[in-house]
């Protein structure tokens, strides 16, 4: 979760009032934030980390926190008036086709008469950063550039140039560089070199320039240095770059309504046109009111008790959420300020709610709900841990694997043909991601291959779930809990790993089947017909039938069978034997494997 640092003394000013450090940590935590820490600096002033949520992008600053507080403790009620200005002759930008492939999407706006002084134009700095590492993934997603609009002249143009032919100064140097150059000269940055991979290999780079080819920015990278803003800037130029259209406009949402407070019409933002080959837009665009229409049945079922009418919009006012009951009085109408990107849900309504209304008072008058309920483990989740406190006992070392993995390690590598029984990742982040794994095979091999060097014999398991498509779920997919175990040596060894599934059974009372007959025979003939003596009686026995699977050796592959005599029932728990040599050589493993793969679901 974010942490922002706020000065104790500006805070307290901007709120109009000072508390304890114990009475604002009850603040922060009755508005449903967390005062972290307090740090004592050693000019004697005392900072406040508090802790927000990650998706509160207007808690970034302490303009934000502020605001919020003061409306939330009641010293501001007349909500903001959250309004865009077009002037008659816009100022505008163009989008070039040829930035297209880098970095598509821009949106813009002009910050009119702003007064700086040295603790708003930090901050002003600090939520820029602040918004790059959260909602722009480090600028992958989206970027910022804020520019003094009186030292540019309209109209500006955003294009993809060749990195040699545009040169500037970038933002804190003295230096003329072009592109090449100015990574060159960033890679000794050890902020800013962290961003320079995002284009380095683009055979264009994304720039915005006025009408005299001045360069305004190269984003994600830097400002130009022509086009700084100082705490004497009174008009602020904003561009916002990305890959996300939608964060694109989130981002400049955020600037302006957190730092429109300082223009000369507060909360008030003048919209730039930006044009493309596709048409011309606005932005920002604030016209378009998004509206959630929540009835007070939900509103009182999420959280215990009954909320009044009269007082929800009270509620939600102090939430900076602009509301009003419907005309029939059984819903509450909620216009979304741009300010609250946050809110996509009527669930998002009724927590605000529940935080107006106030998390003590729900303490202490909810109803309880009228059930008795116990904790405790899940079944499945107990018969886990008992089984791997037995096989750490037993000398083998267990291991947590990626659920994800590629289609290469889960079917190809592993000589299988690709059956559609995976859940298949819409958009991968990268190759080893692409799919749920549907065996705990993979994450088992791939350690061995990087644990080439440790001492043999390598004992390895693995209890963790794998996932099936399956029509039966309601979700399509289903999730499975399976123990994987793997032994590894000069020899295959295969009795290892046949001893270890032995004990694996006869700790969940299955016995082999041959022990089963001799100890049903002898049981039979020690105690009365149908008696059952706790701790003695066994219902269950295991098989291991020869099988055939592409992942193992020929004539060592066995299928392991379970049959519970009880219920009548045989249920396939999976397969044993000695891994193949090609797979072993698919995952670059010199020396032979033997391993066992069973669903432990079953024995619950």
């Amino acid at each position: 979760m974010p942490v922002v640092t706020v000065s104790k003394a500006l805070l307290f000013s901007l709120l109009e009032e000072s508390y304890s450090d114990d009475d604002f940590s009850k603040v922060c935590f009755e508005f449903g934030v967390e005062l972290d820490d307090i740090i004592a600096n050693s000019d004697g002033t005392v900072d406040y980390k508090i802790e927000v949520g990650a998706n509160r992008y207007d808690l970034l600053c302490i303009e934000g926190i502020a605001r919020a507080f003061r409306y939330f403790l009641g010293k501001d009620t007349q909500l903001p008036n959250y309004r865009t200005v077009r002037p008659a002759q816009p100022y505008t930008l163009v989008i070039d086709d040829s930035v297209l492939s880098v970095r598509p999407h821009v949106v813009a706006a002009i910050l009119r008469g702003v007064t700086f002084n040295q603790d708003s134009y930090k901050s002003f700095i600090d939520l820029q950063e602040k918004l790059h590492h959260n909602i722009c993934r480090r600028r992958t997603l989206a970027s910022i550039g804020t520019h003094n609009l009186q030292s540019v002249q309209d109209p500006f143009t955003y294009s993809g140039i060749p990195p040699k032919e545009f040169t500037f100064v970038p933002l804190r140097q003295t230096e003329t560089v072009d592109g090449e150059g100015m990574m060159t000269l960033l890679e000794k940055d050890e902020h800013l070199k962290a961003f320079l991979h995002l284009i380095r290999d683009e055979p264009v780079y994304p720039v915005i320039r006025d009408l005299n080819k001045v360069v305004l920015s190269v984003p994600p990278i830097i400002n130009g240095e022509h086009s700084k803003i100082t705490l004497q800037t009174t008009d602020v130029f904003v561009e916002v770059t990305g890959l996300d259209k939608t964060k694109v406009g989130i981002v400049l949402d955020m600037v302006c309504t957190m730092f429109s407070v300082y223009c000369r019409e507060p909360y008030t933002v003048e919209q730039v046109e930006i044009k493309s080959s596709s048409g011309s837009i606005f932005t920002p665009d604030w016209s378009m009111d998004r509206k959630l229409v929540v009835s007070l049945d939900y509103l009182s079922q999420g959280i215990g008790l009954t909320v009044e009418r009269e007082k929800v919009v009270t509620y939600l006012n102090k939430m900076q959420l602009p509301a009003e009951l419907t005309d029939d009085l059984t819903a509450v109408t909620v216009t979304v300020p741009p300010i609250r990107s946050d809110i996509l849900h009527a669930c998002d309504v009724l927590e605000d709610v529940a935080i107006g209304y106030g998390f003590t008072t729900i303490l202490n008058n909810a109803v309880v709900p009228p059930t008795i309920c116990r904790g405790a483990q899940q079944p499945v989740e107990k018969l886990s841990a008992t089984l791997s406190r037995e096989l750490a006992l037993a000398g083998w070392t267990e291991i947590l694997s990626f659920s994800l993995c590629s289609k290469a390690d889960n079917y190809t590598k592993l000589l299988k043909a690709e059956d559609n029984q995976a859940v298949v990742v819409g958009n991968p982040i990268g190759a080893d991601f692409q799919l749920l794994r549907t065996s705990l095979y993979p994450g088992l091999l791939k350690t061995v291959k990087h644990s080439r060097k440790v001492a043999l014999p390598l004992n390895l398991y693995e209890i963790s779930d794998v996932v099936y498509r399956t029509a039966e779920e309601d979700v399509g997919a289903k999730n499975q809990r399976c123990l994987c175990a793997l032994h590894a040596n000069t020899t295959s060894k295969f009795e290892v790993i046949h001893g270890l599934l032995d004990r694996v059974m006869l700790m969940n009372r299955a016995l082999h089947f041959l022990e089963y007959d001799n100890w049903k025979k002898y049981y039979d003939t020690t105690t009365k017909a149908g008696e059952k003596i706790e701790g003695l009686y066994y219902d269950q026995y295991y098989r291991i039938f020869g099988a055939e699977d592409s992942m193992f050796i020929s004539g060592t592959c066995g299928k392991v069978v379970l049959y519970n005599t009880t219920k009548k029932k045989e249920t396939v728990l999976g397969n044993i034997g000695v891994v193949h040599p090609k797979v072993l050589h698919n995952f670059k493993i010199p020396f032979p494997v033997s391993a066992f793969h069973i669903n432990i679901e079953p024995f619950i």
